[in-house]
């Protein structure tokens, strides 16, 4: 197999896409689009963003040491992508994208009611690295959405059309391959979707479960100000 070498650049796709939240006191919530974001620790619950300096957001964030991260659905991808291409210098998103600010159990950065995931975050730490600075912060709360719970009492996170972006281009999760440790297990082996005539796909809206959110397209994202 040929392969071309390149010069070094971000190629770690596909990354999620999430709305992030933050609000100054006394002052107008905004949300910020953000696609370098992950987990970094297990416990204590930890996740970092990284952010560019000059973005309106950056400076609410570093202040009040405080945000929440939105997952991000289907019905929200357009909202998601106009988050991330307009400033909350000129606009005020929440308004222009009909999206509600929920008050937060633990920050006084408000979530965004319409995700389905609320994910509450302390700063602890900012490095400055180039383009962009790291703020790594300990999640003090996660709020979920009802409609998601199934028969059994569990979350059904993967029924919800979750987003996902890949080299400027916004998309769902596809079909269900495994679960984890499926390569080990002895008792109930599991056969990879598409490779199993058997193998259906299921629904993004399942029995009891309400799919949720803002209707929207597919676009590419462009250099935001966010």
């Amino acid at each position: 197999m040929a392969k071309q070498t390149w010069k070094p650049g971000n190629m770690l796709y596909p990354v999620p896409a999430v709305m992030v939240s933050c609000q100054r006191e006394g002052g107008k919530p905004n949300i910020i689009t953000v696609a370098w974001a992950g987990t970094i620790c297990s416990d204590p619950a930890m996740l970092s963003i990284s952010v560019r300096k000059n973005r309106y957001s950056y400076d609410i964030i570093k202040e009040t040491k405080e945000f929440v991260v939105n997952l991000t659905t289907k019905q929200l991808c357009r909202a998601t992508d106009y988050c991330g291409v307009r400033s909350g210098r000129d606009v005020d998103k929440f308004q222009e994208m009909h999206l509600t600010p929920q008050p937060s159990e633990k920050v006084k950065a408000p979530g965004i009611a319409e995700s389905l995931v609320n994910i509450e975050c302390r700063v602890t730490q900012v490095l400055e690295l180039g383009t962009h600075d790291m703020f790594l912060a300990e999640v003090v709360a996660v709020r979920v959405d009802d409609d998601y719970m199934d028969e059994k009492g569990r979350f059904d996170l993967n029924a919800a059309d979750l987003v996902t972006y890949s080299h400027g281009e916004y998309f769902t999760l596809g079909k269900k391959l495994g679960t984890f440790g499926y390569s080990v297990a002895k008792n109930k082996p599991q056969s990879i979707a598409g490779n199993n005539p058997k193998h259906k796909s299921k629904s993004s809206t399942k029995k009891g479960v309400k799919a949720k959110g803002r209707s929207g397209k597919h676009t590419r994202k462009e250099k935001g100000k966010a």
